[in-house]
């Protein structure tokens, strides 16, 4: 093992790398990284998209891939379980599990066991500590790992994993963690409801605007009136169904019809098909044009031709829901008119009637009527736009939050509860 003054690395561990959808995860690992801090990423899943936005590029850290199914790397599994026999951690890890799988037994737990057995063997000396994005499996990976080699690990917590993972197992993730943040106000109070208060943090990701062009000086101001040169509608985001697409598609199609309109969405997703399906059926689909996962250049591009900006986030029936969508920020930089539903984490940014239209979820008609107040009034979109563009760079920059990232991880490499221990 390293002498404990040079094993200062973190490993960042991810569900996925590098993803289009999570740029407030690459976001914070650039800036961490530009800071000084000596990070290595794990992931637990390989790549899926063919492009990647240009701070992924910029970011030096190594990436190592676990096993993403166990068949598929049978050898590095059993390595990893051989080496994990040998270690003190081992009674204990294998009791956290099986108290898990008794609770959720599924072939889910048992992958994320293997997976912990490679990262643990594999994991290089130098790296003293182990941070996740992410509650549910990732976190259990990293439980697991931490436990068979008495690293410390802790945590990022975001939406889907706050919501959808049961109670008992954040309460015993979060009891071994050293300490854990999230992003929204919603998401904080829940986890520290199920753990001791100052266990968990609230801290925005924030913005990078240095990634940013400055909002455009003017807009074009379309009404809705001219057929040659409709309003522009623009949405970025997973096509699922925490996202709400489908009632947005009903809200266009009511919308009066002498509002001239185009609809631009960005963003993969297993919903893409019926909510193709959908317009078709309501008799919009040639106003409507599905983009696909788009790098960040040309999604700023498409915030900076874009009239409006709509995000019409819900509960999903699986009980996952959004926490502040980076892409609100995002088109607040633009300086772009924002309609959005009043739910989860939106409203800590968003203020209905101050630097955005607020809509309940879910109600379509409210979502469509404020869609064609807006339209039909430029001077308000730019009003909405500016207090938008100025609120986030007074409260939501990303130095604040990266700030307290940095003392935080710098601390817990310096004073370590326990030393990692190799065999």
């Amino acid at each position: 093992m390293l002498p404990s003054t040079t094993a200062r690395r973190i490993a960042i561990v991810v569900k996925g790398y590098p993803r289009l959808s999570e740029t407030f995860i690459a976001q914070e690992i650039l800036a961490l990284e530009q800071r000084g801090l000596d990070l290595e990423i794990w992931s637990l899943r390989h790549p899926t998209e063919r492009t990647m936005h240009p701070m992924h590029k910029a970011i030096g850290a190594k990436v190592s891939y676990l096993p993403e199914y166990l068949y598929e790397e049978p050898l590095r599994v059993l390595r990893g379980a051989l080496w994990s026999l040998r270690q003190q951690g081992f009674g204990a890890t294998i009791k956290a599990f099986w108290r898990d799988l008794k609770r959720d037994f599924t072939a889910n737990r048992v992958r994320r066991l293997g997976q912990a057995f490679a990262m643990a063997r594999e994991l290089p000396a130098g790296v003293r500590h182990l941070h996740v994005h992410y509650l549910h499996t990732p976190a259990s990976v990293v439980r697991y790992a931490a436990l068979l080699t008495g690293r410390t690990w802790t945590f990022s917590a975001h939406a889907k994993d706050i919501w959808t993972t049961p109670d008992w197992e954040k309460r015993e993730k979060m009891a071994e963690a050293r300490w854990g943040v999230t992003c929204t106000a919603e998401g904080a109070a829940h986890l520290q409801s199920l753990s001791r208060p100052e266990q968990v943090s609230l801290v925005y990701h924030g913005l990078d605007l240095a990634r940013f062009p400055s909002p455009l000086e003017s807009r074009p101001a379309r009404d809705g009136s001219d057929p040659l040169d409709p309003l522009r509608i623009v949405s970025i985001g997973r096509a699922v169904a925490k996202k709400g697409y489908g009632d947005l598609i009903q809200a266009l199609a009511a919308l009066p019809p002498d509002l001239h309109w185009r609809f631009a969405h960005v963003g993969g997703g297993e919903l893409l098909n019926s909510l193709k399906k959908q317009a078709e059926q309501a008799g919009i689909a040639s106003r409507v044009a599905f983009l696909g996962s788009k790098a960040q250049p040309e999604i700023i591009a498409l915030l900076q031709e874009a009239d409006v900006f709509v995000l019409p986030s819900k509960e999903a029936k699986s009980g996952d829901r959004d926490g502040l969508p980076n892409v609100i920020m995002e088109a607040a930089s633009q300086g772009l008119a924002i309609v959005a539903t009043d739910f989860a984490g939106i409203p800590e940014f968003i203020r209905s009637g101050t630097e955005g239209e607020l809509v309940p979820p879910g109600n379509w008609e409210a979502l469509s009527n404020a869609l064609n107040l807006l339209a039909r009034d430029p001077e308000w979109r730019k009003i909405l736009g500016s207090a938008a563009f100025a609120r986030l760079r007074r409260d939501f920059s990303m130095e604040g939050g990266i700030d307290v990232l940095e003392a935080r991880l710098r601390a817990v490499t310096d004073n370590p509860q326990r030393e990692p221990e190799r065999v």
